[in-house]
């Protein structure tokens, strides 16, 4: 008889933790794992006390940890320290506790933006620790690097045991999102202003030229992708999940997908004297690619639509 898994999601209420969630029970449910996914109300894990309570409740044989204080921008640029801090604890604990309770497996989720600012294109995971990352975030993105560092640390000292990985995903969208104007991604923000600019019969004002592009990946392909990790992934070493450079879109691109999903009827201007930021990102897939040659990403025409279509049926009750 298999052995029954236990598997233990923090920050299980979260974009893509939904997606997981929803991922688990419509395509990927084994009668041989019990999924567990874990919310804010269930315990605080930059607290030691706390963290070590959930994991001798839940018993976990495997981890994904999704758990994060995050925030756009503004809120990166004024509380440097406390990203630092309350990432490194939370991190820190679950590490620790994975450790202390022999799971087998933990797959914790980093971001693009722990790559170093001065860097060539396209980044690859061995280009994480090449240089300083950028300023604006630079205590999110060193406690998120610290994964790494972690990972190989615990693997080093304890060589029979903690399989520590992590995965690097690109811009995540989907059900679920943040979808806040003053601190949402570019996608959710885009959905809420065409949202908007319909209600209130104005054109859609686009900030920038458009040109700027991006790879964005749907959560729900984040969450099988994941699980492919979590069952058959077996590196230390992170691999980036995310479409391929032919796929990036630029602003102009994503934002005509979101007027079309959004069905929105009205003029489309762009803000040229608001800044582009980085003209591009761009990260290699192809690690993921030689591991999943066969793995599909849903067309994004398909994902923003239902992302809209979901945005709409629960504009009341979602997170903006």
């Amino acid at each position: 008889m298999a052995e029954q898994k236990r598997i233990l999601v923090t920050g299980g209420t979260g974009l893509v933790g939904k997606a997981l969630k929803d991922i688990v029970a419509t395509e990927e449910d084994r009668s041989d794992e019990t999924w567990i996914f874990l919310s804010s109300k269930d315990g605080n894990l930059s607290d030691t006390a706390a963290t070590k309570a959930i994991f001798d409740k839940y018993k976990p044989t495997h981890v994904i940890h999704l758990a994060a204080l995050v925030g756009g921008l503004f809120k990166n640029l004024k509380y440097n320290l406390d990203f630092l801090r309350v990432n490194t604890q939370i991190n820190d604990n679950v590490l620790h506790n994975c450790h202390l309770s022999k799971v087998k497996k933990c797959v914790s989720c980093l971001s693009t933006c722990i790559f170093p600012d001065k860097t060539t294109y396209p980044i690859d995971e061995t280009m994480v620790h090449n240089g300083p990352p950028h300023t604006s975030n630079f205590g999110y993105a060193y406690s998120k690097r610290m994964i790494d560092v972690q990972n190989r640390a615990y693997k080093q000292q304890y060589p029979d045991g903690c399989m520590f990985t992590s995965v690097v995903p690109t811009n995540v969208y989907g059900m679920h999102d943040n979808f806040n104007l003053e601190d949402s991604h570019v996608l959710p923000g885009l959905i809420h202003k065409v949202y908007l600019a319909q209600k209130e019969g104005k054109p859609l004002v686009v900030w920038g030229t458009g040109s700027p592009r991006r790879q964005f990946i749907y959560s729900k392909d984040l969450a099988r992708l994941m699980i492919w990790v979590l069952r058959d992934y077996n590196e230390i070493d992170p691999i980036i999940l995310s479409v391929g450079e032919e796929d990036e879109l630029s602003i102009k691109e994503a934002a005509e997908l979101v007027v079309e999903g959004m069905a929105f009827t009205g003029k489309v201007e762009y803000d040229t004297s608001k800044s582009d930021g980085q003209f591009k990102k761009t990260a290699s897939n192809a690690k993921l690619k030689k591991y999943r040659p066969d793995f599909k990403f849903t067309d994004p025409k398909k994902a923003i639509k239902e992302t809209c279509e979901w945005f709409l049926a629960n504009y009341e009750t979602c997170r903006k």
